[in-house]
């Protein structure tokens, strides 16, 4: 079977498709962090990102949502100059500012799982790409989440971020048909 070709020769990029990418998660605390792991793409590549993920962890205490709800502007400047994360403060400011959000929305919904898996009725939807290029950088329902994290105040969840953010949690497999991790395979590998 051919797998996902994005990857490339990266063993740390192979790791994540192999093991999270398209993965369905409902746990808050990974969701938080691949929120906060694909705000700080922004601009970036992927792999860059990932090669910073045990720093943004311990920087942010495993990404506690309530901890990173109540950090201070010199604890954020702290994390800049202290840790291996990407350096824009913008993008710093928004973990703590998305984390308040979060708590917000789990009072309202539940849990933030709650409110983000409510738009596909819990379950993923299943894309069927022949190649990787097929999937799309963003779409209707990237869009609708992008306005409606914004509504909310939440930052660095443009349609394109939250795309990837979907895939990241699972929310689409975007995996193609031919790969070992998409849905359609994971029970005859």
């Amino acid at each position: 079977m051919d797998a996902c070709l994005w990857p490339g020769k990266s063993l740390i990029m192979q790791q994540y498709h192999d093991n999270e990418w398209c993965v369905p998660s409902h746990d808050d605390s990974y969701i938080f962090e691949m929120l906060t792991l694909e705000g700080a793409q922004a601009g970036l590549s992927w792999n860059i990102v990932l090669s910073k993920r045990e720093e943004y962890k311990k920087a942010f205490h495993n990404f506690d949502i309530t901890y990173c709800s109540k950090l201070s502007d010199g604890e954020i400047e702290n994390i800049r100059e202290e840790f291996n994360v990407i350096k824009n403060l913008l993008k710093l400011k928004s973990v703590r500012n998305n984390a308040m959000e979060i708590i917000k929305i789990r009072l309202e919904f539940g849990s933030f799982s709650n409110f983000l898996w409510n738009y596909v009725d819990f379950k993923p939807v299943i894309n069927n790409w022949k190649l990787d290029s097929e999937a799309p950088a963003k779409n209707d329902l990237s869009e609708k989440i992008s306005r409606d994290l914004k509504k909310r105040n939440f930052k660095f969840v443009g349609p394109v971020i939250i795309y990837s953010f979907m895939q990241a949690i699972g929310m689409v497999d975007d995996h193609i048909i031919t790969c070992p991790c998409h849905s359609k395979n994971i029970n005859v590998r």
